[in-house]
């Protein structure tokens, strides 16, 4: 049998989780992405309580359908290749946080952008940098059982499968 999500910026913005979950239903989907962009209006997500989170599982349940996966482009502003350290720490913890949140919502995949920078000239350095901080993240993931994936992007760092076969050895 084929699933087939929806995008949560691909619906309303200024519903709540059961609304947008049972719009995704009527319209025939069977699960939606969760976006953690670098709006701090979605970073902020990162953050919620035990009581937040509990009232999306429970959307969940009432609407039957769930979130499969988060995309956490939450990274383009605190990427894992930046030149600055603090950066670099930021996007770790966010890396931590955004698992954590998988795991209470019941989410198994969080897909990451293929850039090692966005915002920042792209560098030998930004390079080693986002794989070494990539393979952290990995490790937290899998500490989680949480599965992460790149997604190709129209960025010269990962903008073919062939790019990011070369990352994932």
């Amino acid at each position: 049998m084929v699933s087939l999500g929806i995008y949560e910026k691909a619906l309303p913005k200024g519903i709540t989780w059961l609304q947008r979950l049972q719009m995704a239903k009527k319209l025939g989907f069977d699960f939606v992405e969760m976006s953690i962009d670098e709006t701090d209006e979605r970073l902020a997500r990162l953050e919620w309580t035990k009581e937040e989170r509990r009232e999306v599982v429970e959307a969940m349940y009432e609407s039957g359908l769930r979130i499969f996966s988060i995309c956490l482009s939450g990274h383009r502003r605190y990427p894992f290749g930046s030149a600055d350290p603090k950066k670099r720490e930021k996007a770790l913890d966010m890396m931590q946080k955004a698992i954590d949140l998988a795991v209470d919502l019941g989410v198994r995949n969080i897909q990451l952008a293929g850039y090692d920078v966005y915002y920042e000239e792209k560098t030998l350095t930004s390079r080693a940098y986002f794989m070494e901080n990539l393979q952290k993240a990995v490790h937290m993931a899998a500490e989680k059982q949480v599965m992460l994936s790149i997604e190709i992007m129209d960025d010269p760092f990962i903008n073919s499968i062939t790019k990011f076969n070369a990352i994932k050895r």
